[in-house]
């Protein structure tokens, strides 16, 4: 009967494998997909190096999977394709291990091997693996190009291992377990992080098979983990390294030996100490415990060795090497990620902390590869504080929104000097219950939509279904608008798998106290301790439920067990195999398939290839040999897939100016990359070194300086050119705010900036004031360098305005697609919403001949949040209509109605919700003028198309007013967190009734109670 239930328990658990691959094969994303996705495919697929901490065991997974695309456009497929697989195989060892733990409460010997009990382990396991399949984190990462994926799936087989060990436990050589554990854990490394947060449980599973429980034994157990892991966190993963760069100091700066060779020595040197530690505990000693602790580190080692490929390929000066690390001090500093600065973890200052002095302690050394050898570059900076640290900081952030968020989520009394009960309500309010427990709900509760929520009751929240439960913290359920209700997020489960997971967790708690307490502490490691780990900070830039994965992975454990424990209490009326019957179809048809049909659409990714193609918009966007500014990871990261990976426009230079504040950012910008020329720098590679000009003051000077005169005067290194600090160092610094870059007519029209025809417009020169008394960034000194030495020979675009690297020089856009074109002819600004001239014929041809737009109207087509949230970005109704209003300006009202026939095909309201960009808005400016932008309605309205205007309009007006009947539906203490959406449905509503006044229509429409 034992070799019936491995064969069952065998079949079962790949055919819980096979229906997750297949689902999520069916719902992958066939091309690219927002975020870091496009960044991760494009320096796999090549082996280049993308942002800190690096993960080189994925890109080698990566580059594997790759190798079976036919085609290169079918490459980012194939890496969705793996993040498929690796949660398929998770699906897999989350069944073995939830029919582990069960097999050890109902089969305890021969006798108990019967098919009753097989049904009850067999099918609980079966639920709980098909409850995280369909949950809607774990689904989201299994079917794109994240590492998320690949960690979970490591998560997975080390606690399956630890399993696999327990039932061997007393058997020779069953630490062949425990050292596989170690090496997955090592490779783990060279994915993400998460993995390691299951050591304390793999710890405990350890402490329980082989000592007896007492208190103090379970206290020291728990202790040894976090020693263990705390010792891989900071000791050998950055320590390793660490040990090497002063092998290095010695062997480049000390004996003159080229940068690395100290590095290799050092490796060689530590691996022939543990090689001889592995055999004198095994064939001299034999002390079979330390034998098992080196050989443990030894395989972590070799896992981690993964991070070789970083630093040989970072030497190799590919395209895309960020941070550079190609020597082990660049490399320490990519490991740690310092880029991305500090945060308090057990001790620190509040937001309110005034700062006294900072202190330039610990040297930064830097490679200088024309010397050979390591220098300071400069020396990290260590801030003074006037207050002391406090215990446990959660309100550290001095940034204004952030100061204004922690007064959102709490009851601060005295912002200017919040209490340590602020901190921690704060801490419980915001990181605990809006950053983790929100998600936990949303994964077995149900979700409100998929819109990133920053608080307020519209956006991100849970909701159950069950409308009278919901009505207590979203307000009244009964007037929700049809796109609330229809939006295909909104998914509802009635608090079905919370409850089955509760079962499961009191029936676990009775019948099984040592492995409740294994999985709860990895439910707590993979949660809550990951919330107190990050100390996120409010207003992050996406929603972060992807981190505590591994919590709902525990949780389904407790899902399965879940199923038996209902059978269990069914059997007090039913036999026990009608009982486990029974329980299992209840269990199946109210989790895990609830979950898969309610689910199914938002998380369905088949035939969406809006992120890439938004991606070559941008890049088609641009004339022959660009240079694009872009500033931030959705207008960067697929561009860079596009050009590494299908090879589109690779003479397109895509700068980021986040990392063109950085010395490697810089350097590599002055090197050839494809088609791509060098871009025009003249600044030496001492004027931006790391450490050097981070940032430049700004004088206020009425005189106005060319962008050659401020070139030459940072280089000069003359002391009259340099500000004297206190401390007595000299920096470079910009002598006037007020900038000119020199216009030649003729070299402008030769080089296409600006065509024949519209010559005589072209300025003497392009003028634009910086803030005076305010500083710049180094990428903005870049910047100037690059308008010197282009002399109009490269066209140089920006995908946004209004942002520091603009620098102010939005009066000279040219919207050109989706990018804004830098050209000598003045526009005045009318507002941040309608930048620059438009080129209608140029323009035409782009928008209508060029772009395309990923079927996103398409049936079976869902866009996500954030793909919505892009398309507002670039502000898709917006250029269509400044399209339409230049052509029908020029007397061409048919490309005009064509124009705006295509925006309406394309972003209908169930596709991209109604806005004002449909409606138009009126508004006035600080200087007290009133600005008005048309609509979509309005520019059909311009171009005679009264019929098509009238029906937009009145779908818009149907909109708002189901808007505004909701608003109105709510309680005060509900409405108040509206009160900016109401006035904005109100303002919209206005805007409609001033169209039809303007335009002789005689629909009415409802007052809007303004």
């Amino acid at each position: 009967m034992m070799n019936n239930f491995r064969r069952y328990n065998l079949v079962l658990g790949w055919f819980s494998f096979l229906i997750a691959l297949i689902v999520y094969l069916l719902t992958i994303e066939p091309s690219v997909s927002l975020w870091d996705c496009g960044e991760f495919i494009a320096s796999s697929y090549k082996l280049q190096i993308g942002h800190p901490p690096g993960a080189p065991l994925y890109m080698l997974l990566g580059r594997l999977f790759s190798l079976f695309a036919s085609d290169p456009a079918n490459v980012a497929k194939m890496y969705n394709a793996l993040s498929a697989a690796s949660s398929a195989f998770t699906i897999l060892f989350l069944y073995w291990t939830i029919a582990h733990l069960l097999r050890k409460i109902f089969i305890k010997n021969e006798r108990d091997h019967h098919m009753t009990h097989y049904i009850l382990v067999m099918g609980s396991a079966f639920i709980g693996a098909m409850a995280y399949t369909f949950s809607d984190t774990f689904w989201f990462s299994a079917v794109e190009a994240e590492v998320y994926a690949t960690s979970s799936l490591f998560t997975a087989v080390v606690f399956w291992a630890v399993l696999k060990w327990e039932n061997i436990a007393d058997q020779e050589y069953s630490n062949r377990w425990l050292i596989l554990i170690a090496y997955l854990i090592g490779l783990s490394i060279g994915v993400h992080l998460l993995n390691l947060l299951a050591i304390p449980a793999i710890v405990l599973v350890y402490y329980f098979r082989k000592y007896p429980v007492t208190r103090n034994g379970i206290i020291k157990a728990v202790l040894v983990s976090v020693i263990i892991l705390g010792s891989i966190m900071y000791i050998i993963i950055p320590g390793i390294v660490k040990a090497g760069t002063y092998f290095e100091l010695i062997f480049t700066n000390g004996f003159g030996l080229h940068y690395n060779t100290g590095l290799l020595v050092y490796f060689v040197l530590l691996l022939a100490l543990l090689a001889y530690g592995i055999y004198r505990t095994q064939f001299i000693k034999k002390r079979v415990l330390l034998n098992t602790i080196l050989t443990g580190i030894t395989v972590i080692l070799i896992g981690y060795s993964s991070y070789a490929l970083i630093i040989i390929r970072s030497t190799a000066q590919p395209p895309m090497n960020e941070n550079r690390p190609d020597n082990a001090f660049a490399l320490l500093s990519y490991l740690n990620r310092e880029q991305y600065g500090d945060r308090p973890l057990v001790f620190g200052h509040q937001y309110n902390a005034e700062i006294e002095s900072v202190e330039y302690t610990k040297p930064l050394y830097i490679l200088n590869k024309e010397t050979n050898r390591y220098e300071v570059g400069s020396r990290k900076a260590e801030v003074k504080y006037k207050e002391g640290k406090s215990l446990f900081p959660r309100m550290y952030s001095p940034d204004g929104q952030h100061r204004q968020s922690y007064i959102q989520y709490g009851t601060i009394k005295d912002p200017k000097n919040p209490t340590y009960l602020d901190n921690i309500e704060f801490f419980l309010r915001y990181q605990v219950g809006h950053m983790y427990l929100r998600y936990f709900m949303w994964n077995f509760v149900g979700r409100q939509n998929d819109v990133q929520s920053h608080g307020g009751i519209l956006d991100g929240r849970v909701v159950s279904g069950i409308k009278g439960i919901d009505s207590l913290w979203l307000g009244n359920q009964d007037k929700l608008t049809e796109e609330m209700v229809n939006h295909p997020a909104r998914n509802t489960y009635y608090f079905l798998p919370l409850i089955l997971g509760l079962i499961g967790l009191f029936f676990h708690l009775r019948k099984h106290l040592k492995d409740f307490w294994v999985v709860l502490f990895l439910f707590i490691l993979t949660g809550i301790a990951i919330v107190v780990y990050l100390n996120q900070s409010p207003i992050q830039p996406r929603e972060r439920d992807y981190a505590y994965a591994g919590s709902f992975y525990a949780f389904s454990i407790w899902i399965g067990m879940g199923v038996a424990g209902l059978a269990m209490t069914l059997h007090r009326w039913l036999s026990m195999k009608t009982a486990a019957v029974f329980s299992f179809i209840i269990a199946f048809l109210g989790v895990p398939m609830l979950m898969a049909t309610q689910n199914w659409n938002d998380h369905d990714r088949s035939g969406r290839y809006v992120a890439r193609d938004i991606a070559k918009n941008y890049l088609e966007s641009c004339d022959e040999n660009a240079i694009i500014y872009t500033v931030g990871d959705n207008d960067t990261f697929p561009l860079w897939y596009l050009q590494e990976v299908e090879g589109i426009r690779t003479d397109v230079r895509v700068v980021n100016m986040m990392l063109f504040n950085t010395e490697w950012h810089i350097d590599q910008m002055k090197m050839k990359a494809y088609k791509s020329e060098p871009l025009p720098l003249s600044l030496p590679n001492s004027k931006y070194r790391d450490g050097t000009n981070n940032s430049l003051i700004v004088r206020e000077n009425e005189r106005w300086a060319t962008v050659d005169y401020i070139s030459n005067f940072i280089k000069s290194n003359n002391a009259q050119t340099q500000l004297t600090l206190r401390n007595g160092n000299k920096v470079d610094y910009i002598p006037t705010h007020k900038i000119v870059i020199e216009v030649d007519s003729a070299t402008v029209v030769e080089n296409g900036i600006v065509k024949p025809e519209d010559a005589g417009q072209i300025v003497d020169d392009v003028r634009f004031q910086l803030t005076p008394n305010e500083q710049i960034l180094k990428g903005n000194m870049a910047q100037l360098d690059i308008f010197a030495q282009n002399d109009w020979k490269r066209p140089i675009y920006f995908t946004a305005g209004g942002f520091d690297s603009s620098m102010g020089l939005e009066p000279y856009y040219q919207l050109d697609g989706l990018a804004y074109q830098v050209v000598p002819i003045r526009t005045p600004q009318e507002s941040i919403l309608v930048m620059g001239r438009i080129d209608p014929d140029k323009m035409y041809d782009i928008v209508m001949n060029k772009f395309s737009w990923g079927r996103m109207n398409a049936e079976d087509v869902t866009l996500d949040y954030y793909s919505v949230r892009t398309l507002s970005v670039i502000r898709f109704r917006n250029l269509h209509t400044r399209l339409a209003l230049a052509l029908l300006e020029k007397g061409e009202r048919e490309k005009a109605v064509e124009v705006l026939d295509r925006c309406m095909e394309l972003a209908p309201h169930s596709v991209l919700p109604y806005d004002q960009f449909v409606g138009g808005m009126t508004f006035a400016q600080r200087n007290g003028q009133t600005i008005h932008h048309e609509g979509i309605i309005e520019s059909y309205y311009m171009c005679g198309e009264t019929e098509k205007a009238n029906e937009l309009l009145s779908d818009y007006q149907r909109v708002l007013n189901e808007r505004l009947t909701y608003f109105n539906s709510l309680k005060p203490r509900f409405r108040q967190l509206v009160d900016q959406e109401m006035y904005e449905t109100r303002s919209q509503m206005e805007e409609l009734r001033m169209l039809l006044t303007q335009y002789e229509q005689d629909e009415p429409i409802p007052d809007s109670g303004m």
